[in-house]
């Protein structure tokens, strides 16, 4: 590992991303699936991500913003891709000459994208999203009518395709909720009326991860998977990772900074919210919130250190926190582990989630630049790749002598106090 790497990476398992895609695939056969590699793979790195999402059968790609997509079309890649989220006056032209199916949610954003691909010469590829219920982006069905005609007229006179019509669910993490069943019957009613404007698409889409998972009669021609592609739930309402066959790809973990002893009373990190109840270890995590590490979780945060769970103790800085050993050794160097798949006794990052009153989204998405990621395969390389393996087996080894030595000590003091 380079020096950088040596404070704190986030290791990304590309194996863990194809078999969370293929384990989606399997949730919906009839459909295809869009993974979704906005927030720069949810923090993951889109292109490595997108890459191991197309090796496990994504049909499609999506992004959030224009740029994301060109990213990804910089990086090589040629299949279909989808962006939707467009301001006026948005780099139209770019994404019809590289292919990219651009959503449209009104009539202002259909006038653009048309005349930019009347500038280009190119014929527009657009999905038509409508407002089923979320109440954020896509046409009020009271306008879906007028766009929709809108839409049949361009596409006659060859400025464009509709190759989509798409929504999306508000609730359906929820199991029940009454919005559910609302927002299917406004979809179909939809694309009752984009097919009576005389609109073919080519893809009807409406599930998101938990609807992937849950409903299958909303899975129609294409899923679209975001967290789920990077193994963390999207509720725990609906099962954990585990239960739908998921894994999370993210390991987040760092080398402690430094390891003293200090007597009881001792106030730790800002506004010495936390003191230590007794003479005690603390250990200093070199991660922060300008790492992303959410300051919420001040006094509530896992995290692994010398073999234990151990809870954030007071503040969390912008560039480290503390952790109490409860006087157990460990020493600078060693491994602190904040979330991983949690197989190895770690947190995840739903831990986290429920520690700062976010989601696991939230948390791995916010980790910062300052992060490096490192890329692993474990369907290569075992469960992770040789650097970390050898890190926390050597800690686990030094862990050990150094309490076989502690235990060795106390019996000896024992002694002589039996015998003074």
């Amino acid at each position: 590992m380079n020096e950088t790497a040596k404070r704190a990476r986030a290791a990304i398992d590309l194996a863990a991303v194809r078999s969370n895609v293929r384990a989606l695939r399997e949730r919906a056969p009839g459909a295809e699936l869009m993974a979704v590699v906005k927030s720069d793979g949810y923090g993951h790195g889109a292109v490595p991500c997108a890459r191991a999402a197309r090796a496990a059968g994504a049909a499609w790609l999506g992004t959030a913003l224009p740029e994301e997509a060109f990213a990804l079309r910089a990086a090589g890649d040629t299949g279909r891709l989808m962006c939707w989220l467009w301001t006026p006056g948005g780099p139209w032209r770019k994404a019809i000459e590289l292919d990219i199916d651009v959503a449209v949610s009104g009539l202002w954003a259909l006038r653009e994208v048309t005349a930019a691909a009347r500038a280009c010469g190119r014929t527009a590829r657009v999905q038509l999203k409508i407002d089923t219920g979320l109440g954020r982006n896509g046409c009020q069905p009271a306008d879906w009518a007028e766009l929709t005609r809108a839409a049949r007229a361009a596409e006659a006179e060859g400025a464009l395709t509709v190759t989509g019509v798409w929504s999306h669910f508000a609730c359906a993490d929820e199991p029940g909720h009454p919005s559910i069943a609302a927002q299917l019957a406004a979809f179909r009613e939809a694309l009752g009326t984009a097919e009576a404007a005389g609109l073919r698409p080519e893809v009807r889409h409406l599930a998101n991860t938990p609807a992937t998972l849950t409903l299958p009669e909303a899975h129609f021609d294409l899923v679209r998977a975001g967290i789920g592609v990077y193994g963390i739930s999207p509720s725990p309402e609906i099962g954990t990772s585990e239960d739908f066959g998921l894994r999370p790809a993210m390991t987040l973990e760092a080398s402690l900074a430094s390891v003293k002893r200090v007597p009881g009373g001792h106030g730790v990190s800002y506004g010495h919210r936390y003191s230590t109840p007794g003479a005690t270890t603390l250990a200093l995590v070199p991660l922060g919130y300008g790492d992303g590490i959410p300051r919420h979780a001040s006094g509530t945060g896992p995290v692994l250190v010398a073999g234990k769970w151990r809870t954030v103790a007071g503040r969390i800085a912008m560039d480290q926190f503390v952790v109490d050993l409860g006087g157990e050794p460990a020493e600078a160097g060693d491994p602190a582990v904040l979330f991983g798949p949690g197989d190895r006794g770690e947190p995840t990052a739903e831990d986290w989630g429920r520690a700062a009153g976010t989601i696991g989204y939230e948390i791995v998405t916010r980790i910062g630049s300052r992060v490096p990621r490192v890329y692993v395969d474990s369907d290569m390389d075992g469960d992770m790749d040789g650097d970390m393996n050898s890190a926390m087996d050597t800690a686990i080894r030094n862990r050990a002598i150094r309490n076989g030595a502690q235990q060795e000590a106390e019996g000896n003091t024992t002694l002589t106090g039996g015998t003074t």
